[in-house]
């Protein structure tokens, strides 16, 4: 047998990237040989198995045809007689499939270096149209290294979101590949790649529905609402946020949609609109709990965050509460900086001053400042306690706030 180094090792080696994981290509085998030699089976119908020391995979070379809808639906041919070129050739972009022999020899049959060197995206063959998730794939590649979709790869993405080919993809694999490309250097290019190719209004079709909402321009050089947003996403990337900050960054703002009458009622107010698709959109990819509550707190009252220099200390007790500020500070400090982003992602603010996170940290930090367990004792009733903490968290807050919004009153 001959075995390969292939895809993503060799793309970063290339790249000089650091190389997270190893993946192997096996020419002139069987199962029973890799089964003979000791390797580890990963499943019953998947020609890929794990090395006894190394524990990296090694996957028989396979060739695929395509036999149902979906990213699932492929049938495997994997045997001694299929080449290394035909292995190659079912993977996705020319980028991934590059190999390396035994001595570091590089195997490019599809000119995946020169495409590299290039910075472009370019899929193998057409086979790339058989698997949707490959239209996330190459977004989410688009952020990662900033490279260039070649336009006839754009032209066939095109065509897979025209005929219906994103209507099979499943949200655990939507998720995945999304919340990578989040992850990514540059994710608004990941929002902009599926745009241009017609999946984002299927996939994300409240984010889809920004564009060409116009804002006030005094506050929004930039007018259009989707543009602030790849903005605000932007910025919590190059600031090294979470996912779940990033995901609220993306999500902020989806109550300024215009939203098609299916997906949303048009007479919702802002806040609530936004609650509600992110509602939906947390529902229709399942996303992780910790990312759904930020991003819906982040809608909810990112607005009254920006605005603290006019609100009442009663209004202010009032959302420490709704947003369990006191018993989640780390959370709050998220919701917290997703407002700086939303206040940074505009053209020409990227670095205005935003005094409202360290004086909303003080008011936190007030209100928690006090003896509960004292209090609680000098009730007479269990009902009266809380009634008696939040006088007592209202007077510490007060003076900050009426000292906050004597300095900042215009």
């Amino acid at each position: 047998m001959d075995i390969y180094l292939v895809g993503g090792a060799v793309r970063d080696k290339y790249l000089q990237r650091p190389v997270a994981d190893r993946d192997w290509v096996v020419i002139g085998a069987t199962a029973q040989d890799m089964l003979n030699a000791g390797y580890q089976p990963v499943g019953r119908d998947f020609p890929v198995f794990l090395h006894p020391q190394t524990h990296e995979e090694y996957a028989l070379a396979r060739t695929e045809r395509k036999i149902a809808a979906g990213y699932s639906g492929f049938q495997f041919y994997a045997n001694k007689d299929v080449t290394l070129e035909q292995d190659l050739l079912r993977r996705d972009l020319t980028i991934n499939a590059m190999a390396e022999d035994a001595q570091g020899n590089l195997i490019d049959p599809y000119h995946g270096l020169n495409d590299l060197q290039q910075g472009i995206l370019r899929h193998v063959s057409p086979a790339f149209a058989e698997d949707p998730v490959r239209i996330l794939r190459i977004a989410r590649f688009s952020a990662r290294y900033g490279f260039q979709i070649a336009p006839e790869t754009m032209t066939l993405m095109q065509k897979m979101v025209a005929n219906g080919e994103v209507n099979a993809l499943v949200a655990e694999r939507v998720w995945q590949e999304l919340s990578k490309g989040l992850m990514e250097r540059c994710p608004r290019l990941m929002i902009e790649a599926l745009r241009t190719c017609g999946a984002l209004k299927f996939i994300l079709p409240e984010i889809e529905a920004l564009f060409g909402v116009p804002q006030r321009a005094d506050y929004h050089p930039e007018v259009d609402t989707g543009e602030h947003t790849l903005l605000t996403l932007q910025y919590a990337s190059e600031q090294n946020y979470s996912l779940e900050e990033r995901y609220a960054a993306l999500t902020h703002d989806l109550g300024k949609a215009r939203t098609p009458q299916h997906i949303l009622p048009q007479h919702l107010g802002h806040d609530l609109a936004g609650i509600k698709l992110i509602e939906a959109l947390n529902r229709r990819w399942n996303i992780p709990k910790a990312c759904a509550q930020l991003a819906v707190l982040c809608s909810a009252y990112h607005t009254q965050l920006h605005s603290v220099s006019q609100l009442k200390p009663s209004t202010v007790l009032k959302i420490l509460q709704k947003t369990d500020a006191i018993r989640r500070p780390h959370r709050f400090k998220q919701i917290l900086r997703v407002c700086v982003a939303d206040a940074r992602g505009r053209k020409g603010f990227y670095n205005q001053d935003y005094p409202q996170m360290q004086h909303w940290l003080n008011l936190q930090a007030a209100a928690t400042n006090i003896d509960t367990a004292t209090i609680a004792r000098t009730q007479s009733s269990p009902d009266r306690i809380a009634a008696a903490i939040d006088r007592a968290r209202l007077q510490q807050i007060t003076p900050i706030q009426n000292a906050y919004r004597q300095s900042h009153a215009h």
